[in-house]
Formats: C-alpha cells, structure tokens, sequence
C-alpha cells in the first residue's frame, strides 16, 4: 500500500541518518547456557487432565483442559485485618501494617500472629488466571536456578540473551508480525513508540525546525492510556510531531480531523480495549479510516493480548485486521500472568525504535526467568483456550444476572461523586470483595467508577455472590455503563 511504502521510505531514510551519525544500536543475544527448550521440567503434578497425558512427563510446557485448584489463588486473596479496617474507614495508609516489628527494636518479628481477611478478588488483570500456572513458575524456577536472576545490564549492552530473543519471537508470531522487542514494562513500550516517532521528523530534517511538510501528525483518542499521553508529550518536546485529540471512538471526528490536515505523515494511535470504561475501538472503522487517508496505525492492546481472538492473538485478531495494525504494543504483566512489554512491528521499525526508545535503551533488560516465564505463558495461553472460553462465558453471565450491556471481563459501574463510589467499594470490602472506586485523576470529575474486572477462573457461584452484594448498593437500571464524556486526559 501507498502508506507503507511512504512509512517504510521514512523509517529507512532515517535509519539511514542513524548509520551516518553512528547510532544505529544493535541487539546481540548472549546465549545462556541450559537452553529450556533442551531439559524437561519434572512433572511434579500429575492429573488426568493433562492434555497429550501420555507425552506430558516429556513435555516442557504442561498444559490442561480445565480449571485446576491452584487457578483459584489468583483470584482468592487475603489481606490483614488492620489492612482491611483502615480501608473499610478510608484511612490513608502507606502499607506499613503488613509488616508486624518488634516494638522495642525495630526489627521484623519471627512470629506475630495476625488476623486475615479473605477476599475474592474482581479488580486485577490477570484475566486469565495464569499467575498461579505451575508450568509458567517451574519455567521461571527452572531459569533462576539454574541460570540466576540478571540480568547484566540494559539490553543494548550485555542484558539481551537467547531467552529473550525466543519471548520475542514467540510474540511476532502471535501479533503476526515480523519482529518483537521486549521492553520492561508496556508503559515504557508505548513511550518508546511515541518517542521513536518523534525522532524521524528531527532526524530527517538536521537539526533544524521541520516544516510543516515536514512533521508528523499524530491522531489520539482522547481516553488513551497514560503512557501513550505522556509518551507524545515527549514526542512533542522535539518539535517534530503535530497532537490531534480525537472524541473517544468518534469516527466522524477524527474523519473530519484527518481530512483537515495538511501534514502528509499521518499517525493513528488507540488502545484496542480501553482500561477503564472497557469498549472496543471501532477497528473495522478505523481500518476503513487508513486505507482512505493511508496514515501508520499503532494499537496499544494492553488489555486485548491472549483474551481476544480464537489464538489470543488480541482485537486485532479479534476484528480479523491484523494486516492492517502497523505496530502493535502489549503488555505481560496482564493476561499473561508475568511481567513486561514488547512491541510487534516490522524489523524496520523495531531497529528504529531500539536505536531512539529511550525507555528501552536507558533502562535494565527482563530478568532472564521473567523472560523464560513470559515465553511459558504464551505457550499456555494460546494452547489452553478453555481460559478464552471461560472469561467470555463470565462476561455473558454478568450479563443475564444484571441487565447490564457489557462487551468485554472489564465492567465500568460509573455512579458519579467520589464519596458514592467510596460507599460502594467499602460495601463491597465488607461483603467480601475486592472492588476498589476509581476517581480523579484517572477518571474525570462526577464520572467515578467501580471498575469490576471478570477472570476465566471465576465461577458462576463467585458471580451470584458479587452481583447481590452489587445491587444493595447500586441499580443496574441506573448505573452509568461506559458513559464516556469524550475528555481528554492530555
């Protein structure tokens, strides 16, 4: 298409630059030693439900058919009772009382017995359940032991091995992509991303202030996640990028926006699933949108990756669009149970970014068992899909239990004033729920939230149980259900 052969001439002559002024970095793996793909981990769990039972002593990666009993502690948590008082009477806390010490020294008791709380837990991400997952902990267990933490150093210098290097050709293939990179956190990702792209405009033109011809304009829905925001604000500082805020979702507004534009180079940018008021972005709008104006689409799909799709592979696979998601942020500190994020793109893009993310370049690789950890939760993730199966199934039966019109695990009750939403989330920590309110500044002013989130490991009975605490407190007929106000958090 005209579009990335436009793309595809930027990022290559600003590569170019890079060579020429001699920053082009490169990634060179260190490759560890007791490889995990070369040793199986022992099969400690024996369970009829194996898949391929016969080959599971043989099999690195144990996965299963159905819910296990250890599934269950991700979503069954207990915090202690002073914990849990002072939330009930919102006390400010510093989460200093979880530690008992010794009055008199200082120093941490051996034994101070304490009382707990149990609580079912409605409010992470772990929308999978795949944090408690023996075979994403062995694998982790297996690497640490045998290899140690680490890792050396940042990844451009000695922290980028061969376990990384598999992780991220693991997430190409999922993304349907032709490369990965791994970055600490899907934060620092979607700040790589945004800065990478404000440095083709600066890089193109020397040093000196683009032409409008010259900058890039960059379209953002207005609820973006946070490190999307603060990633162009970066991207802004050099001058070389133009911000369009778009009505969250509007079509016909960034149409309007786009059409008004003069700037050639075109960006569009939008979670796939939003975090907090849990709507889709209109993809198969969007993708009419870039073919009709051949802008770059970038998709942060936080919240979409290993939930949506029939392989996990997220809303791009979910809306059958993943040609046409140029790049493609994530995150595994979700759904995948693990920690970091990556960004699936082109090996053009990818040498860009590693060169000029500075949220990738300055900061410490993924320790090594994170790593061979993360490449064990996709393996699981994509092969176990009754977890895809189960989560969707909670989503319809929140639905027939309440009324309410919900698209995907994460639920937004908006109930309006803080003090309301407070009242809501101490009603349910007292019935044994874990439900925190959302308030400013995540959300705007009167839009304050229970943000409930739905896991493929809760039951139909743990739904019952939190829908009667949820309707002493609220009405379904009432509740505002992802009543977006189109504000901009820029």
């Amino acid at each position: 298409m005209e579009t990335m052969n436009l793309w595809d001439n930027l990022v290559e002559e600003a590569l170019v630059k890079l060579e020429n002024l001699k920053l082009l970095r490169s990634l060179r793996p260190i490759h560890l030693p007791n490889d995990q793909q070369s040793k199986p981990i022992e099969n400690e769990a024996q369970s009829s439900s194996i898949s391929d039972h016969e080959e599971a002593g043989k099999d690195l990666f144990q996965v299963y058919d159905e819910m296990q009993q250890w599934d269950r502690s991700s979503v069954e948590v207990q915090i202690a009772e002073e914990t849990f008082q002072r939330w009930v009477c919102d006390f400010p806390s510093t989460g200093d009382e979880a530690v008992c010490r010794d009055k008199i020294t200082g120093n941490e008791a051996e034994s101070c017995p304490q009382q707990f709380k149990k609580l079912l837990l409605f409010s992470g991400n772990d929308y999978l359940g795949l944090s408690s997952h023996p075979t994403i902990g062995k694998a982790a267990a297996k690497a640490a032991l045998e290899l140690g933490m680490g890792p050396r150093g940042s990844a451009l210098i000695c922290g980028y091995t061969n376990y990384h290097r598999l992780l991220e050709s693991c997430l190409a293939d999922l993304k349907m992509k032709e490369d990965c990179l791994l970055c600490p956190t899907g934060f620092a990702a979607n700040m790589a991303v945004m800065v990478a792209l404000g440095n083709i405009g600066a890089l193109l033109t020397a040093g000196r202030t683009p032409l409008e011809e010259e900058r890039i304009a960059i379209f953002s829905d207005s609820l973006n996640h946070a490190s999307i925001i603060d990633g162009i604000r970066l991207a802004e500082r050099q001058k070389s990028v133009e911000l369009f805020i778009y009505r969250h979702c509007d079509m016909s507004h960034l149409n309007a926006l786009l059409l008004n534009c003069k700037m050639k180079r075109k960006v569009v940018v939008t979670d796939g699933l939003f975090s907090m008021d849990g709507d889709f972005a209109p993809m198969i709008e969007l993708v009419k949108l870039r073919r009709k104006h051949q802008f770059l689409l970038v998709v942060d799909d936080a919240h979409g990756t290993f939930v949506c799709g029939k392989n996990g592979g997220g809303v791009a696979e979910e809306f059958n669009c993943e040609g046409d998601v140029d790049i493609c942020i994530g995150t595994l500190s979700k759904a995948a149970g693990c920690h970091g994020g990556f960004i699936a793109c082109s090996k053009r893009w990818k040498q860009l970014i590693q060169s000029r993310g500075r949220s990738f370049i300055f900061s410490t690789a993924m320790p090594v068992p994170i790593a061979a950890a993360a490449h064990a939760a996709v393996i699981v993730a994509k092969k176990e899909t009754w977890r895809r199966r189960e989560i969707w199934k909670r989503v319809q039966d929140f639905h027939a239990l309440t009324g309410i019109p919900i698209t995907s695990p994460i639920i937004s009750l908006i109930v309006g004033s803080e003090e309301k939403a407070l009242q809501s989330s101490r009603h349910l920590l007292r019935s044994g729920f874990h439900v925190t309110a959302i308030r400013p500044p995540t959300v705007p002013p009167n839009s304050c939230r229970l943000r409930v989130t739905l896991t493929a490991v809760h039951t139909m009975d743990d739904l019952k149980k939190l829908t009667t605490a949820l309707s002493q407190c609220i009405d379904f007929q009432d509740i505002g259900i992802q009543n977006s106000s189109g504000y901009a958090r820029l």
